[in-house]
């Protein structure tokens, strides 16, 4: 089921998404401070291209350097990318088979405006890392 939404996914909005996610990156890379900033772009951009499947958990080794990092990203790019989820997943909430990737669009905005200290692993493993 989730290569099926994912397929439908990646032709409705995962490849827009992902250009957006691209551009913000390469810009980010343009000079050495952003170089960090243009990774986490990149990372999120895979994942906001293929999602389903995959989920994002806190890195508890991050620190007060991913927070200021976050706010530096909040401003340089991540509201425009997380304007693009809303308006992405609005669109898709019109047609019935587009409401649970308008969901998707709608959970990947936290990660689109905070994704400093975060991980992109696959589903099951972040479930087998919250059991004891």
């Amino acid at each position: 089921m989730k290569t099926i939404l994912n397929i439908i996914w990646l032709v409705l909005c995962g490849f827009w998404m992902f250009l957006g996610y691209l551009a913000a990156g390469l810009v980010l890379c343009i000079t050495i401070v952003g170089i960090p900033f243009g990774l986490a772009a990149f990372r999120i951009g895979a994942y906001a291209l293929w999602p389903f499947g995959r989920t994002a958990i806190d890195r508890p080794e991050a620190g007060a350097g991913s927070l200021v990092g976050n706010v530096l990203w909040v401003v340089l790019a991540g509201w425009w990318l997380a304007l693009g989820h809303i308006f992405t997943g609005i669109a898709l909430f019109v047609t019935i088979i587009g409401i649970p990737l308008a969901l998707a669009n709608f959970k990947l905005i936290p990660l689109s405006l905070m994704p400093l200290g975060k991980e992109i692993v696959p589903t099951d493993q972040a479930f087998a890392q919250t059991r004891w």
